[in-house]
């Protein structure tokens, strides 16, 4: 069963968290970490990316880049911008897009779950990746940014959630630039964070990593890390834990994510339709955006003209929880065989768009002749995802995207 506590949490003051939190940190690239942080010296982009207060230094994982972090981290708690509290508590994190609100429980998961399984993933990691936020850990002694869990809804737990939004006001709540809500309540009732801790051990036999794969990794590799190097280690120090927030699966929808390709490997337009004939119904939609409706049905933008496609019997397997999937479809019989484009981690040929920034992107980069081609996906559900975390499989790359992305600052967690 998981294993999730309540924890001292280093936050902002109410009257500075809007300006302290921001977005993850491999959401954007350093000259718009840069742009975002520019006339706001509270910003938490300054440890998190702290390159960008390095001018000069062109690698952002040096040792210079890793000091000016936690030179940061030392003066926002300096100045009274991170202030800890007093007793181990649980945390309310609510996030509100188009009207609808989820609601996650911010606490310490147990990095033993992670070794163990408890805490299950769905997509690999690239070591690279995992080594600069496992430096980024050691400099700060800190989990700086959460990690997005999820696990399967529990009455119990949500009607707790529900008395604290329901009896006590959020110690924030702001809408940030991107029109998404973000609420945050701290639960000082010690009985509430005994019954949620309990109710996890109890109601949840698994989490789910929904986003944050390396951080999650590079943060469970730091506790194990510090557990060896102790040699009077109980069990009970902070470093056993890092910071998530989990949010009941039935809260959660997973946007589409889609593929724009460079090229069509040779084939002439037509050449191309008729290759896809092979394993697709090709419907001409015409110039109008079509968004695909349901699973197996794929849409294809291609010189001016959107193409429904519908995957033929054969093509996939719904009874394996990697066959069902419609990027398995379209790698299978798109992707490899007619494009030539067999690793999709590494091929220059591809680039992938999260579905938060709608088909119009994919019309523009094509119409731009950036891109040759476009291909729009239904998107994954939850269930499918918990299938195949279950199964010990692993999704292909750049199959799930989730909106919207935690604020990072709102609450870190220490490891002493």
């Amino acid at each position: 069963m998981a294993v999730v506590k309540p924890f001292k949490g280093l936050r902002p003051p109410r009257q500075i968290a809007e300006k302290l939190a921001c977005l993850p940190y491999d959401v954007m690239n350093s000259e718009e970490a840069s742009q975002m942080a520019d006339g706001n010296e509270k910003s938490l982009l300054r440890i998190t990316r702290a390159e960008i207060e390095c001018q000069g230094v062109e690698d952002i994982h040096s040792e210079i880049v890793y000091k000016k972090a936690k030179d940061n981290f030392n003066d926002f708690r300096l100045k009274g911008w991170l202030v800890q509290d007093e007793e181990p508590r649980f945390y309310i994190y609510a996030q509100t897009m188009n009207g609808r609100t989820q609601y996650g429980i911010v606490g310490g998961a147990a990095c033993t779950d992670y070794e163990k399984g408890v805490i299950k993933k769905h997509e690999l990691t690239r070591p690279e990746k995992e080594e600069d936020r496992m430096v980024l850990t050691r400099w700060l002694n800190a989990n700086i940014e959460p990690v997005f869990l999820a696990y399967k809804s529990v009455d119990e737990i949500d009607a707790l959630v529900n008395e604290v939004v329901q009896n006590s006001n959020p110690e924030y709540s702001f809408t940030a630039p991107d029109g998404f809500g973000h609420h945050f309540w701290v639960i000082s009732d010690p009985d509430i964070n005994q019954r949620i801790e309990a109710l996890f051990a109890l109601k949840v036999p698994s989490t789910y990593i929904a986003d944050g794969h390396h951080r999650t990794a590079a943060a469970a590799r730091v506790g194990m890390e510090r557990k060896n190097k102790n040699a009077n280690h109980t069990g009970d120090e902070e470093y056993n834990y890092f910071m998530a927030v989990h949010f009941p699966d039935k809260q959660l929808q997973i946007l589409d994510y889609n593929r724009l390709v460079t090229d069509l490997n040779g084939y002439s337009d037509d050449a191309f339709l008729a290759e896809l004939n092979r394993a697709f119904d090709v419907e001409n939609i015409g110039p109008s955006i079509y968004k695909p409706c349901r699973l197996h049905e794929f849409s294809l933008y291609l010189s001016g003209n959107w193409y429904r496609l519908t995957a033929r019997l054969g093509t996939f397997n719904d009874d394996d929880p990697i066959g069902v999937l419609d990027v398995t479809i379209l790698s299978n019989h798109v992707l490899r065989p007619l494009l030539n484009i067999q690793d999709l981690r590494t091929s220059k040929r591809i680039d992938f768009v999260g579905g938060i920034r709608g088909l119009e992107e994919l019309k523009k980069r094509v119409d731009s002749g950036e891109m040759k081609a476009a291909f729009a996906l239904y998107p994954v559900s939850m269930e499918q995802l918990i299938n195949i975390a279950d199964s010990g499989n692993i999704m292909p790359p750049k199959t799930t995207w989730f909106e919207p992305k935690l604020r990072s600052g709102l609450v870190i967690h220490y490891l002493d």
